[in-house]
């Protein structure tokens, strides 16, 4: 109780200085009085009544301070003094405190953005309770380079009914919704989830209820699908009305029954999707209609997986009750015994995974590539921070003598350690403060970039505390990194002597000091490395870019088209597309119109097994359905045969397009025209062309084999096809234009979504970019730090030694010789810090060579590129502080000492 009274007290007295110091004055002068007038009395004169009075109570000054240590917090309050002095030096130093604050906002902006990226895909835990408790379900087979994460619906319901390791599991998939509103038709995020979705992730309604296995059955419940809804669409389509329960929505042209609203926290399993209607798994043949992924069965695996342990089981346990489900799961769930043999042979079984941030797409495409990214941070980081204690050891040699006298007057070393220490918190507090304030738009514009062209995506890189705690860490690291070792390095040695030597002594110790040389040389290998890898980045992206893509994507605009809910089917839907196909053909600057199921490098993709009495056996062949003038529309040279025609109907015999290596895959390099394939349900086929090869999914690949089939001779019911639109000028009058006639001719079906080729190419190698694009500004800003660096160290030093410049110019030293000289210092260091440092890149390369297409990760070229650009920077820096050194005037020199 009295330590915290007295620590009350203290802290009050921080705030009371001015009262209580009065008080004191007060209280010592009234004792100093009462001794004057005793002396008085005593015969003695005022002047030696009032000096004995002195002597007799002693050191005023002492006392008084002693009274403050006693009262106050010596601690805190030294260090306030210390900051108000720290803000004066930076004052006094304007130039260096704006570089220094703006390098490392530099690098700490640069991480605390990736940083709050990585958070939001791979740190941030699902705003559930007890989200520690989940996992996430995969499928691992040895023919998989990586695990699946999709599930087939027969092996979830099978998976659901054991309760071994997990309490609940849960299915979920994301859909868009067509809901028909007064206004028309509005495409809604949707998820699809199983009965146990809810349960599993614990979260309760903000109004009605949750779906239930009840609901998740053929027909829902006793009053047809039910429906949840967020919170957000309950605002904004039933303006938060408080009967919304029981309400019905129009989904797909059938009718849904809300039963609950969830909370706003509440987001689903995917951190990085917001669906704002849950409707059970068991209403997908309806929502997804003509289509029934349902029906299909174990052919088509479309469910994510999400399961919570069972109170006092572990993942390891976890896992071995899945390893030892997985062969009776698949012999309960799928009736075909062939398929259920393959299955095994390649070892298929189920594993989990921790799954406290939930499932994520975004997360598996870009893990690698941000820890990638986040490296190239922390080596932009330590670039600043070398710069920084770099040019904070030549500013402090400068103040040698300051220090040398403060010591000599009774300072302690530690004393001064902790001041200059405080310099360097001050630029870390200013630079992170800075860093944190460009953070949110440098995450928001990376996160823009890995979401791509993703309507219903979204990445939440808004700081919370783990970013905040991670910029508090870096900034303590950077301040230590930056000012401990200027600070031990100003104040060792023999000061005294610096006092008596001067500058000259100075100077010369300086240059013989190997420390700053050193940095300095780290810096420069650091810079070159980060170089390297931007060049590395760089030509690779420009490879991918310039590689052949078999087709023309500039001037080609996309429109996806969703048929699913329109009445018209067979040739009737046909007829349609060739009408539709017309109208867009005749709008302004439109050169050619064709339909594709599959446009290029979209992500989307079809195969099938093909084979041919040539192709020993079956060939999986990438497939696509496509309109006449497709290939004149993207410009795929036909290297034999015809085209298809609208002419080719279901009446007539099937037809077929091989590209080069499909036809050379089946036939053995023979004519393949006029010739006959197999294909699934052997379907024959007439091969009536073959056209050149074409990227499919993914540039960074071989060109597959592909195979063409006519949109006219497709049996699937109700079929949905992108018009593939060549056209010279500007996209924007077309997008109306599509719009107006589609909902002309098919008031039925939601406005079509308007893309390009180029964003689709975009968007294939968005990591890609995202890495080449940020390794480029690092390696920009190393070189920029890098110079600063070199420039204001050599500046430093070039000026302490002005006095030595003048008697060598005063000798008869040449002009050209000063310049000669001055540059050597900073030249040297340039060259054996570029030597370590291509050394080390050449090392650290290999870390980007899975990243790297069409490019080595010992490229000479970007090496020696990367060298030169170093060199040029370095020249620079250094030659202008030795042109400002040769123009020293020899008697004005002399007279600085």
């Amino acid at each position: 109780m009295d330590l915290l009274r007295i620590l009350l007290s203290r802290c009050a007295a921080l705030f009371r200085r001015k009262e209580l110091d009065a008080e004191l004055d007060e209280e010592l002068q009234s004792h100093i009085d009462f001794a004057f007038e005793e002396n008085v009395a005593r015969g003695l004169s005022e002047e030696e009544a009032r000096r004995a009075a002195l002597v007799r109570f002693g050191g005023v000054t002492q006392t008084r301070e002693a009274y403050r240590v006693r009262r106050g917090m010596p601690f805190l309050e030294q260090m306030v003094r210390d900051v108000r002095f720290g803000l004066r030096q930076l004052r006094r130093s304007s130039g260096f405190a704006v570089t220094a604050i703006l390098t490392l906002a530099l690098g700490l902006g640069a991480n605390t953005a990736v940083f709050s990226l990585i958070n939001a895909l791979m740190l941030r835990p699902l705003p559930v309770p007890h989200a520690e408790e989940l996992a996430v379900l995969r499928i691992d087979r040895s023919d998989q380079k990586a695990p699946s994460y999709f599930f087939c619906g027969p092996v979830f319901r099978a998976l659901e009914k054991r309760h071994e390791a997990f309490q609940d599991s849960a299915a979920f998939a994301d859909f868009t919704l067509q809901v028909r509103s007064g206004s028309g038709i509005a495409v809604i995020p949707g998820a699809l989830v199983s009965g146990e979705f809810f349960h599993a992730l614990q979260t309760q309604p903000l109004l009605g209820r949750v779906l239930t296995p009840m609901d998740d059955q053929p027909g829902g419940g006793g009053t047809g699908f039910g429906v949840v809804i967020s919170e957000g669409f309950w605002r904004s389509w039933f303006n938060s009305a408080p009967d919304v329960v029981g309400r019905k929505l129009t989904i797909a042209n059938s009718p849904f029954t809300v039963v609950g609203v969830m909370p706003k926290r509440f987001i689903g399993a995917d951190a990085t999707e917001r669906p704002e209607i849950y409707a059970p798994l068991w209403a997908e043949p309806v929502i997804h209609a003509p289509f029934n992924m349902t029906a299909a069965g174990y052919r088509i695996s479309w469910l994510r997986v999400v399961a919570r342990r069972a109170p006092g089981v572990s993942l390891e346990q976890a896992n071995a009750a899945l390893r030892a489900a997985s062969n009776p799961i698949l012999d309960e769930s799928v009736p075909d015994a062939t398929w259920v043999k393959a299955q095994r042979s390649r070892h298929f079984q189920f594993a989990a995974e921790p799954g406290t941030e939930g499932y994520s797409d975004l997360r598996s495409a870009f893990k690698k590539p941000l820890i990638a990214v986040f490296s190239m941070c922390g080596a932009m980081l330590l670039l600043a921070c070398l710069n920084l204690a770099s040019l904070l050891m030549a500013r402090a040699a400068a103040r040698e003598r300051e220090l040398a006298t403060r010591l000599a007057m009774g300072a302690t070393r530690g004393r001064l350690i902790r001041q200059l220490m405080m310099e360097s918190l001050l630029i870390a507090v200013l630079g992170t403060a800075a860093g944190l304030a460009v953070a949110p738009l440098v995450s928001r514009s990376l996160a823009a970039l890995l979401v791509g062209r993703s309507r219903f995506t979204t990445l939440d890189t808004s700081l919370d505390l783990r970013v905040y705690l991670f910029a508090v860490l870096i900034a303590a690291l950077a301040t230590v990194l930056v000012g401990l070792i200027p600070a031990l390095r100003a104040t060792s040695g023999n000061l005294n002597e610096q006092i008596k030597n001067g500058s000259h002594a100075a100077s010369a110790q300086e240059r013989k000091r190997w420390l700053p040389r050193v940095l300095l040389g780290l810096e420069v290998a650091l810079a070159l490395m980060l170089v390297v890898g931007a060049g590395l980045l760089g030509t690779s992206l420009s490879r991918l870019y310039h590689t052949g893509l078999g087709f023309e994507p500039k001037g080609v605009i996309n429109l996806d088209l969703d048929m699913k809910h329109q009445p018209l089917d067979g040739e009737a839907l046909v007829r349609w597309y060739q009408a539709f196909g017309d109208a867009l053909g005749h709008q302004p600057r439109v050169k050619s119109v064709s339909f594709a199921s599959v446009i290029p490098l979209s992500g989307g993709w079809w195969d099938g097994d093909f084979h041919t009495p040539l192709s020993h056996g079956d060939r999986e062949i990438y497939m696509n359905a496509v309109a006449p003038a497709y290939f004149q529309t993207m410009r795929i040279p036909i290297a034999g045969g015809r085209d298809f025609q609208w002419s080719d109907t279901r009446t007539s015999s099937p037809k077929i397009i091989l590209s080069r290596s499909a036809a050379k895959t089946l036939f053995s390099g023979q004519n393949a025209i006029g010739q006959q394939v197999m294909g699934e349900e052997k379907k024959i086929y007439e091969v009536i062309g073959v056209v050149g090869d074409t990227q499919y999914a993914s540039i960074k690949e071989a060109a597959p084999a592909e195979a063409y089939l006519p949109i006219t001779q497709d049996d699937s019911k109700k079929p949905s096809y992108a018009a593939v639109v060549r056209m010279e000028g500007s996209a924007v009058p077309l997008a109306a234009a599509a719009r107006a006639l589609a909902a002309r001719m098919a008031p039925e079906i939601q406005p079509p979504v308007m893309t390009t080729i180029s964003d689709n190419l975009d968007a294939s190698i968005k990591s890609e970019r995202m890495m080449a694009l940020l390794a480029a500004f690092f390696a920009g800003c190393a070189l920029l730090v890098t110079a600063i660096g070199l420039y204001g160290t050599l500046a430093y030093a070039t000026a302490r030694r002005t006095s030595e410049i003048g008697i060598r110019m005063a000798l008869g030293a040449r002009r050209a010789q000063v310049v000669g000289m001055v540059f050597r210092e900073n030249a040297w260091i340039a060259v054996v810090g570029s030597l370590a440092g291509l050394g080390a890149a050449l090392l650290a390369s290999r870390m980007l060579a899975s990243f790297l297409y069409g490019t080595s990760a010992r490229d000479p070229w970007v090496m020696a590129a990367s060298v030169g650009a170093l060199a040029v920077i370095a020249s620079a820096a250094s030659l202008v502080p030795a042109v400002r050194a040769a123009r020293v005037e020899p008697m004005t020199a002399l007279r600085t000492e």
